[in-house]
C-alpha cells in the first residue's frame, strides 16, 4: 500500500472542486481563485479561460478514479507550478507590498501541495518534505492577509459570534502558527488537520450561508469556490502527512514456519 494513499472522500472532494473550477472558467470565460485574476502583462488572455478550463475539467475528472489519479495529479501539478512561476509570483514581485497578491500565491501553492500528495510517485521522505514545506509556505500569506485586511476579515465573521476583530486576529495567528509547525516539522500533521478544520469552518460559517441566501454575486461565488477548494486541498495534505501503519507480512522469515 502506498504511503500517500488518501481516503476516497478527500480525493473526490478535491476532484470535485477542480471540476467546478474548470466549468466556471468555461461558462464565464474568466479565471478566478487559484487562476485569477490574470495579470495584465500576460499574453493571449482571451484564450486562457478556455485552455485552463479544459485542463482543469480533465484533471478533475481524472482525479475521480484512483487508477487515473497519478497522471491527472501530475498534469495538474505541472500546470499549477507553471502558473505560479509565470503569473502569481511575477505579479506579486511587481508589487511586493500588496498582501492580496501574496494570498493568490498561497492559494495556488496550497492546491499544488495537494496535487503533489496525490502524485504517488512522490511518496517517501523527500516528497513528504516538499509537500509539507510547500503547504507551510502557502499558509503564511493567509495569516498575514488577516492582519493586513483586518477590517474586511472581521466583517465576514458571523454576527452571532462576539468580538469579530478578535476572531479575525485569532484565525490569522492560527494560520501563522500552523505555518511554523509545517515548516519545522513539529506537530506538522496536527497543524495540517487544524488548518483543514479552520478553512472548512470558514467555508461552512461564512461562504455557504452567503451562497445559499440567493443574493450572492459573482465575487461571492468565486470566493466560495476558492474556500471549498482550499478546504479539500487541506484535507488531502493532512491525509498525505499521515504515517502509514506498519503491516506484518505473514510470509516473512520472522513469522516462522507454520505449525
Amino acid at each position: 500500500m502506498n504511503a500517500w494513499t488518501t481516503p476516497a472522500a478527500a480525493r473526490i472532494a478535491f476532484a470535485a472542486s477542480m471540476v467546478g473550477y474548470g466549468l466556471h472558467a468555461l461558462v464565464t470565460r474568466t479565471l478566478a481563485g487559484i487562476w485569477g485574476p490574470v495579470p495584465k502583462f500576460f499574453p493571449a488572455q482571451a484564450a486562457l479561460p478556455w485552455l485552463v478550463g479544459v485542463v482543469m475539467l480533465a484533471c478533475g475528472i481524472g482525479l475521480l478514479w484512483r487508477r487515473s489519479t497519478p497522471l491527472a495529479a501530475r498534469v495538474l501539478l505541472a500546470w499549477l507550478l507553471l502558473w505560479l512561476g509565470l503569473a502569481r509570483l511575477a505579479e506579486a514581485a511587481m508589487a511586493p507590498g500588496v498582501a492580496g497578491d501574496w494570498s493568490g500565491v498561497g492559494e495556488t501553492l496550497a492546491v499544488a501541495a495537494a496535487a503533489l500528495v496525490l502524485v504517488r510517485a512522490a511518496a517517501g521522505d523527500r516528497g513528504r518534505l516538499v509537500a509539507r514545506v510547500s503547504y507551510g509556505l502557502a499558509l503564511i500569506p493567509f495569516g498575514l492577509a488577516h492582519f493586513a485586511y483586518l477590517k474586511e476579515t472581521a466583517s465576514l465573521v458571523p454576527a452571532w459570534l462576539p468580538s469579530p476583530r478578535a476572531w479575525a486576529m485569532f484565525t490569522g495567528g492560527a494560520y501563522l502558527a500552523a505555518a511554523v509547525a509545517m515548516l519545522t516539522g513539529v506537530c506538522a500533521r496536527l497543524a495540517a488537520v487544524l488548518a483543514a478544520v479552520q478553512i472548512g469552518g470558514f467555508t461552512a460559517l461564512v461562504w455557504l450561508p452567503i451562497l445559499a441566501s440567493g443574493r450572492a454575486d459573482a465575487s461571492a461565488w468565486s470566493e466560495g469556490a476558492i474556500s471549498l477548494a482550499l478546504t479539500a486541498a487541506a484535507c488531502v495534505v493532512a491525509e498525505g502527512l499521515r504515517r502509514p501503519r506498519v503491516q506484518c507480512d505473514s510470509a516473512s522469515p520472522s513469522s516462522g514456519p507454520a505449525e
